[in-house]
């Protein structure tokens, strides 16, 4: 009986999961390369047209571009240890894809996605920039008042943890369920 509903043409076959999963592995694979490519171009695009310590107003007094090569962290935190920021960021970069195997919400793709390409844009540059590889030193510009200087990579990491931090508080999974009174259920398509 199954062969004849699948031979008839009148009688269309449900939907398979696998576009859903198409489009989610899309929606991470796209928003992942956007973020790190959009990191890399604007990097080059400082380091070709400004001088290091330049700085250039955009929307005084708000927004300045001042860059800067950083060998720490935020905030300069662990200017002395930059290998372990490589080995950080590879670490994350390896534990995320082993996550995507697991996608289920569009919205745990875009920010897996941001957080991916955030990841490996800034490793880029401590992969290959001066002064050595695994020691290089970020190409940061962005600067807004009394706060880091900060580049795009860093814009998508931090866009994706504060996106990952409402669908926990929200209680939605990485497979899109949503848990409510210790049960499990599938979330719709806001997840």
């Amino acid at each position: 009986m199954t062969d004849e509903l699948a031979a008839d043409p009148a009688r269309p076959l449900p939907p398979s999961p696998r576009p859903r999963r198409a489009v989610l592995l899309s929606l991470f694979a796209g928003f992942a390369v956007f973020a790190y490519v959009l990191d890399q171009v604007t990097k080059i695009w400082v380091t070709s047209t400004m001088v290091e310590g330049e700085r250039i107003p955009v929307f005084p007094p708000l927004l300045h571009w001042y860059f800067i090569r950083n060998s720490g962290a935020a905030f300069s935190i662990g200017e002395n240890v930059t290998w372990v920021f490589s080995i950080i960021m590879a670490a994350v970069a390896v534990a995320i894809l082993f996550q995507v195997r697991k996608l289920g919400s569009k919205w745990w793709s875009l920010s897996l996605g941001l957080l991916l390409g955030g990841a490996l844009g800034n490793l880029t540059d401590r992969l290959f920039r001066e002064p050595s590889f695994g020691m290089g030193h970020v190409v940061d510009f962005i600067q807004l008042p009394n706060f880091a200087i900060f580049n795009i990579a860093d814009s998508a990491v931090v866009s994706a943890v504060a996106i990952i931090c409402i669908l926990t508080l929200r209680g939605i999974a990485l497979d899109g369920t949503r848990l409510t009174s210790g049960h499990k259920e599938k979330s719709g398509d806001d997840a």
